[in-house]
């Protein structure tokens, strides 16, 4: 495995980031499948998006497509895969070793290749020494110490929402510059750092409210031929 971290010219739009592991997965299940050469409308239709949407975006990368030809299956999981972090293995701490913590420590197993569980924090003495994931789960007051030691450059909070921020600021002065932050709360980015957060009450409620209005608007009528 390399540590090739690829480089950027234009500004790429978060959107487009954001799209990025899906077009992978669309791409991995393709060659999964012997496909070595899709069209763009194929690739756009596994991916879920508008072929033209894919073409715009892969376009921020380079110019992977042929015309009449399509894209090289295998060489744009390589490309993709080095700008979404394949190639280089991410040392990740993870804050806040409750239930949602133990999800997704055991998630990142499944993602090793990419991401190393580098450290797992607590404060809590019934959890403190216990293993999850393969990981002893350390004493989070000893962070400053865990960061140094791991390097770690991405972190995840699932903290309770109070002491969430303290949290982001420990990890942001320790050398952390990304953090994913799972705490039901807002955070403010340190200097230096970007903060993703993931509010799993927002995007149930964001369904529910399609489904009101689903709901409202009674049942749809079937066209008549």
């Amino acid at each position: 495995m390399t540590n090739r971290v690829p480089t950027f010219g234009a500004q790429i739009p978060e959107a487009t980031i954001a799209r990025l592991p899906g077009y992978l997965r669309a791409l991995q299940g393709l060659a999964e499948s012997s496909v070595d050469r899709v069209s763009s409308t194929e690739l756009a239709e596994a991916a879920g998006v508008q072929s033209a949407l894919l073409r715009r975006d892969l376009s921020y990368f380079g110019s992977y497509g042929t015309r009449g030809v399509g894209y090289e299956v295998a060489l744009l999981v390589k490309e993709i895969g080095e700008h979404v972090g394949n190639g280089v293995r991410w040392p990740v701490v993870l804050v806040g070793v409750g239930n949602m913590g133990r999800a997704l420590a055991t998630h990142l197993r499944s993602h090793r290749d990419a991401f190393h569980l580098a450290a797992l924090l607590d404060a809590s003495e019934d959890v403190i020494g216990t293993e999850v994931a393969g990981v002893v789960v350390e004493d989070q007051r000893d962070m400053d110490e865990i960061l140094r030691r791991t390097g770690a450059r991405i972190g995840i909070i699932t903290t309770p929402a109070p002491v969430a921020q303290e949290i982001c600021d420990r990890l942001c002065t320790g050398g952390v510059r990304r953090v994913l932050n799972f705490a039901p709360t807002t955070l403010t980015a340190p200097a230096g750092c970007t903060i993703r957060a993931v509010d799993l009450s927002q995007e149930l409620h964001i369904l529910a409210f399609h489904e009101a209005r689903s709901l409202a608007s009674g049942p749809v009528e079937e066209s008549m031929s």
